[in-house]
Parts: structure tokens; sequence; C-alpha cells
């Protein structure tokens, strides 16, 4: 049960990541942004994203524990 729930999580974290690298990369080429400007802007904030997951999950796991 335990790998599911991990898998899970995973899983939304990984489409959230997605969703808001897109919506980045959109509002930088409505913005007027070149094409590998915007991709570069999806990527950082894919990246951030991912980055916030795994400072929460590390924060708050020895209240999970």
């Amino acid at each position: 049960m335990t790998v599911a729930i991990a898998l899970l999580a995973i899983a939304v974290i990984l489409v959230v990541a997605l969703l808001s690298a897109v919506g980045a990369g959109m509002l930088a080429r409505l913005d007027g942004a070149t094409w590998p400007t915007a991709f570069t802007r999806a990527a950082g904030t894919f990246a951030a994203v991912l980055a916030l997951a795994a400072a929460a999950t590390s924060a708050l796991s020895p209240f999970l524990t």
C-alpha cells in the first residue's frame, strides 16, 4: 500500500511540474520571447517545482515517520 501511495504522489508531482512548465513556456512565448528562451524558462520552472517538492518532502519527512 505504501508503494502505491508513493507512486501516486510522484505522478501528481510530475503532472503539476509539467503543467507549470507548459504554462511558463506559453506565457513566455506570448510575451514575445523566442522559442529557445521559452523552452529555457519552461525548463527552469520544471526544475524549480521538482526542487520545491523535494524540499517539502525532506522538511515533512520527520513528521510522517
